[in-house]
């Protein structure tokens, strides 16, 4: 019984030891090298975008609206060749310009988010 005990023990060492062998040390950040004068890290908002000029936005906070505004999708429409635009509606979904075209009378209707995209003519 001795034996038995006295193998297993060795069965146990030699097994640890070649699973200590194949496990490798965790990096937690890579090699940092700076050459120069002394190094200074980023300011804390670094990575935020610089906000957008004065001015943007009609009136509203200087990062720029949420949604689509009146006066963009106006502008908008005007780009498309829409004469005398006007919004007629604005909706949580949907802003509504209406406008005259080279065929008379017409409708365009925006998306309510950020950019104005079209939804429909």
């Amino acid at each position: 019984m001795k034996q038995f005990f006295a193998k297993l023990g060795l069965a146990m060492v030699i097994g640890v030891t070649a699973l200590s062998g194949t496990v490798t040390n965790a990096a937690a950040q890579g090699l940092d090298i700076y050459v120069g004068p002394a190094h200074r890290p980023p300011p804390p908002d670094y990575y935020r975008p610089a906000p957008p000029p004065p001015g943007y936005g009609y009136g509203r906070p200087a990062y720029g609206p949420r949604g689509c505004d009146p006066r963009r999708a106006e502008d908008i429409a005007r780009d498309y060749g829409f004469r005398r635009a006007r919004v007629v509606d604005v909706t949580p979904r949907r802003v509504i310009v209406d406008g005259f075209s080279r065929l008379g009378p017409d409708t365009i209707v925006f998306a309510n988010v950020r950019g104005c995209p079209i939804m429909g003519r």
